[in-house]
């Protein structure tokens, strides 16, 4: 019943005309980055975070959900037509959903995408309003021990869900993590890896970090690697709208991939690839035409798109009530909070309450925004496909520079950022996840911090993390997060070699 209160007083934050504006800006531009293929809302979160740095957090902030969701909703577009997905977790839409579009059945493809998106994505904010105030009232009682286990579990599984190997994942954190180090220690007052620069004693600013890693090291990468899609979009064929059969056919598993997708997007090894696999698989086992499958099965569209948005709105919980971002955007997300100086968990629902129920009603309302957008306007989203790609990432090199110029006149931000572009370049060309140093950058000085007050209440005795029951289970989690990989990885060697 209070969150049914607060969701009122959100929904009056989130009508104000300004938010409405934010709300529209982010689903426009959310739904055009999903549709262009390589550029993500992580890039665009990444990109707008120093435009955005002087102006009202609660507008910048459902401005930035709009885009996440919007991001969801476009991947579908070229999956479809182009079977190019613009974004990683539309790949399984693209398996039936082009050959829907090969057979004239691009509109009702299309349809069911963005219905399918609708339902779940209304279905999964809805949990996201109910669920999220009870995680808040467990997350309040939590010592620094507590919170120390969390983030050990934030570091493990971000490090293990992102890139193709998680000692990959772990070194990328450790660079994170000792970027976190510089600067001016809060608790001693010590300086940390300066070199005797004034412009490092505040520390690594994090949209520094976000738009070269994101934005210049995407650049340089498609640059270098030439990195030209030629092909064209496949033209709609027919009406857009879906006709009785595919109604039948796509109600049911909409709902099912939603109830896969939310609580999968929620654990913090979640993201939203694994269930759009899962719905897909579990839509193939339960189809009343198991052979369409592979020749534009309509469920098979709408599973994993439903999937894809709840999973959207799950990546919000651990992020709004825990501070744990378990996605490339919701790690950029989590620093745009960082830039107007708020921390995502708990203490934000009570010290921000009309921030954070004004963001999770714009979810609402950017997901209708989205629907009446995404039908009418499929046209124009496929025209974007037009752009060449060097005008394309040549604009977003220099908006890149000019927004973070302008939020940080220095030379020696500007040096920071090549430098960061640099880096991310040559991450992704040895393929090292960079979400986990941006994850390690925000919440390394937090866990160095939990980790010292539970040291000084215990007068120095590391035994205090394992003396109590949450913060060692959160440590059990952690080490077994970190140790799995690498022992599945050597049975598999194993019975190679018995083989």
């Amino acid at each position: 019943m209070d969150s049914l209160i607060h969701l009122m007083h959100g929904f009056g934050t989130a009508l104000d005309p300004m938010n409405l504006m934010f709300a529209a800006i982010g689903v426009l531009l959310g739904t055009a980055v999903g549709v262009l293929p390589g550029i993500g809302p992580a890039l665009t979160v990444a990109l707008l975070l120093p435009i955005t740095f002087k102006l009202d957090p609660g507008g910048s902030l459902i401005m930035f959900a709009g885009i996440y969701y919007g991001g969801m909703y476009g991947g579908s577009t070229t999956a479809i037509l182009l079977n190019t997905p613009g974004e990683s977790a539309s790949v399984v839409t693209a398996l039936e959903g082009n050959q829907m579009a090969r057979r004239g059945r691009g509109g009702p493809a299309l349809a069911t995408a963005a219905i399918g998106s609708f339902v779940a994505a209304l279905i999964a904010t809805a949990g996201l309003a109910f669920f999220a105030p009870i995680l808040v009232k467990v997350a309040v009682k939590f010592g620094p021990w507590d919170y120390f286990g969390l983030m050990l579990i934030a570091f493990v599984t971000v490090s293990a869900t992102f890139g193709s190997s998680p000692l990959r994942g772990l070194t990328s954190l450790g660079i994170g993590l000792w970027l976190g180090l510089i600067g001016i220690d809060q608790l001693t007052g010590q300086t940390r890896l300066a070199f005797g620069v004034p412009n490092l004693l505040d520390g690594i600013e994090v949209t520094t970090l976000a738009v070269g890693l994101f934005a210049l090291g995407e650049c340089l990468f498609v640059a270098s690697r030439h990195l030209f899609n030629d092909e064209k979009p496949m033209a709609i064929k027919g009406s857009i709208w879906m006709s009785r059969e595919d109604w039948r056919r796509s109600w049911k598993p909409w709902l099912r991939g939603t109830a896969v997708g939310f609580p999968i997007g929620a654990l913090p090894a979640g993201g939203a690839e694994i269930p759009t696999f899962l719905s897909y698989t579990m839509e193939r086992k339960l189809a009343e035409k198991p052979e369409e499958f592979g020749q534009g099965a309509i469920e098979g569209v709408a599973g994993p798109e439903a999937a894809n948005n709840a999973s959207a709105a799950g990546t919000l919980v651990p992020l709004l009530t825990l501070g744990l971002p378990t996605s490339a955007t919701a790690a950029v997300m989590l620093a745009g909070f960082q830039q107007y100086n708020l921390q995502p968990g708990p203490l934000l629902f009570v010290q921000h309450p009309a921030l954070v129920w004004g963001l999770v009603a714009s979810l609402f309302i950017a997901n209708i925004m989205l629907l009446v957008l995404n039908l009418p306007l499929v046209g124009l989203w496929v025209r974007l496909l037009k752009i060449p790609l060097p005008w394309l990432y040549a604009g977003i090199l220099v908006f890149a520079c000019m927004g973070t110029i302008a939020a940080n006149p220095s030379v020696v931000e500007l040096m920071l950022l090549v430098g960061f572009g640099l880096l991310g370049f040559v991450m992704r060309r040895y393929d090292y996840p960079v979400a986990p140093v941006v994850v390690g950058l925000i919440l390394g000085p937090l866990a160095d911090s939990q980790l010292r007050r539970a040291l000084q209440m215990s007068l120095g005795d590391p035994m205090i993390l394992l003396q109590h029951p949450g913060s060692a289970t959160m440590i059990a989690i952690a080490t077994l997060a970190l140790v799995a990989p690498f022992l599945f990885k050597g049975l598999a060697r194993f019975r190679q070699d018995e083989d």
